[in-house]
């Protein structure tokens, strides 16, 4: 797939991976290196010039919108909670739209508060400014699975955070992913946290792919410039990042 604006600029240039079920692909790259343009096409917010993007192997320029992005969680940096709506209301405004029952949408928020490791009863009734920044950062990651999409977008979602709950977090998703095992696309600056939540890793740089394999084989890249961007990220992330776990 590649993707230009209107004024001709090239976004991403002939970028072609799969993900597979239970899957978490880690895209790493500066600024600016098209990851977030990857997942704006796999929500279809933005619509490829060339190529074909799937989603649970159906071209996204077939998918109702709607239907898509309802299909398809999303976890932002900021994690963007409705503040006049207490955490069990944030968690519950996709099955809500789904026209869930209420008793069925009730059963889910506790299930999910419960998974990211916030009891409904300490929890459900709180606003998001009574929660720090690492639990609305849970309370994100639960109302994107609230309607058990079988894909995940994940964009920076622990980048603001301090680097003990950032650690905290990163294996909170690690438990997290081993139960639900969705489709998991996540974007990070950071390569440390890019191989240890990556099943595979890809390495972007100017709107390409430049490199992509599993965590172990990136020492081994043979691209100058993957060697270069572990060499120069990979000795400071260490410190805060905790090894990836089996």
């Amino acid at each position: 797939m590649s993707y230009r604006l209107a004024s001709g600029a090239p976004i991403l240039d002939d970028v072609s991976i799969a993900v597979g079920s239970g899957e978490t692909l880690a895209l790493v790259g500066a600024s600016g290196a098209g990851k977030t343009t990857v997942l704006k096409l796999v929500n279809r917010l933005l619509v490829p010039d060339a190529g074909d993007v799937r989603v649970q192997d159906r071209d996204t320029r077939e998918w109702d919108p709607i239907r898509l992005r309802r299909s398809v969680g999303y976890v932002i940096q900021e994690v963007g909670l409705f503040p006049h709506l207490s955490v069990a209301d944030n968690v519950a405004v996709v099955p809500r739209l789904e026209q869930w029952s209420e008793d069925r949408v009730a059963a889910r928020v506790r299930e999910l508060l419960d998974l990211v490791g916030l009891s409904d009863d300490a929890y459900a009734a709180r606003f998001p400014d009574e929660l720090s920044g690492g639990q609305r950062q849970r309370v994100g990651v639960a109302r994107a699975l609230a309607a058990d999409p079988p894909v995940l977008l994940m964009d920076e979602p622990f980048g603001a955070l301090d680097p003990i709950t950032r650690r905290q977090l990163q294996q909170e998703f690690r438990r997290i992913q081993a139960t639900v095992a969705k489709c998991v696309i996540l974007v990070t600056h950071d390569v440390a946290e890019a191989l240890a939540l990556g099943d595979r890793v890809g390495v972007m740089e100017g709107g390409r792919l430049i490199w992509h394999g599993a965590p172990d084989a990136i020492a081994d890249a043979g691209d100058p410039r993957v060697h270069a961007l572990v060499q120069s990220s990979f000795p400071v992330a260490r410190a805060e990042t905790p090894p990836r776990s089996s």
